[in-house]
């Protein structure tokens, strides 16, 4: 049992993950009789349990959920076939009622903006089928780019080649312990292997498609948080962002890296908790 399904009140996975490309699970309880329900998205070769840290601080008067994505861990089979906003559609629709707030983090930020603006032109259809909207997301260490022209020969270069040093660093992050160098190099490779060129190009082609999300259609707010030291998604891409929709602010923490929720839970727990107060006020 991982910690976020410690916490008082988790419920056990819809289905095992296994078994099913997306599932959800509720990860903290409200205290308050009409909670806001907020769900969690992860990034790429990461889990729901990248967010144990800012669950154990989050809001009591928020129903948490965490999903777990196809991208997840080492990848599930064919998950590539799919946009990824068939993803983040089939997450939102296992959240009873739908979540009034979306966090997402990394690859999982370029997956929820390919959402929301496919959703601004099925507007009619998602209310028919009773997914609603948003009211507010919170992108943390987004890959945006406002520019076709933001993105040359060595935006690829360095994706590609750092594409391990970027899969190292993610799990000195989440991991408990130290590995010897060796030992985390010997995993990140395994783990690019089985991710393979297909998802490495999912992914990269999803944030090559930034510059095409109608940004002036996302007028619910929006927080971004990203570490200053990032060398994953660049702190210019949430600024960039900001600067792109009616309603964002932008902050970046200092000596934090791509996962600020993790190396800084308590400010980043602030943050949150601040942005989803002011969506009630």
């Amino acid at each position: 049992m991982t910690a976020a399904q410690e916490v008082r009140g988790a419920a056990p996975p819809v289905a095992p993950p296994a078994e099913r490309p997306v599932t959800v699970r509720r990860v903290r309880e409200a205290t308050a009789a009409d909670p806001r329900r907020m769900l969690l998205l992860h990034g790429l070769c990461s889990s729901g349990a990248v967010w144990d840290p800012y669950v154990a601080l989050a809001d009591e008067g928020c129903e948490v959920w965490a999903a777990e994505l196809p991208w997840r861990g080492t990848g599930v089979a064919g998950w590539t076939s799919r946009p990824v906003e068939d993803w983040v559609e089939e997450a939102v629709a296992l959240v009873p009622g739908g979540p009034d707030v979306l966090v997402a983090h990394s690859f999982g930020t370029s997956a929820v903006l390919s959402w929301l603006d496919r959703r601004a032109d099925r507007d009619g259809d998602s209310a028919a089928a009773g997914i609603r909207g948003p009211r507010g997301v919170v992108l943390v260490s987004p890959l945006y780019r406002a520019e076709t022209r933001d993105f040359d020969w060595q935006s690829i270069e360095y994706y590609l080649n750092g594409f391990v040093r970027i899969l190292t660093d993610g799990m000195r992050a989440s991991m408990s312990r130290e590995l010897p160098a060796r030992h985390e190099r010997d995993i990140a490779l395994k783990v690019r292997d089985y991710i393979g060129p297909y998802g490495w190009m999912h992914f990269f082609g999803t944030y090559l498609r930034m510059p095409s999300v109608r940004t002036e259609r996302l007028r619910m707010p929006f927080l971004v948080v990203c570490g200053d030291e990032d060398r994953v998604a660049r702190p210019t891409d949430a600024e960039a962002f900001a600067e792109a929709v009616p309603d964002a602010s932008v902050h970046l923490l200092p000596g934090n890296e791509h996962f600020p929720m993790v190396t800084s839970p308590a400010l980043f727990a602030d943050l949150v908790h601040t942005f989803v107060r002011a969506l009630d006020a």
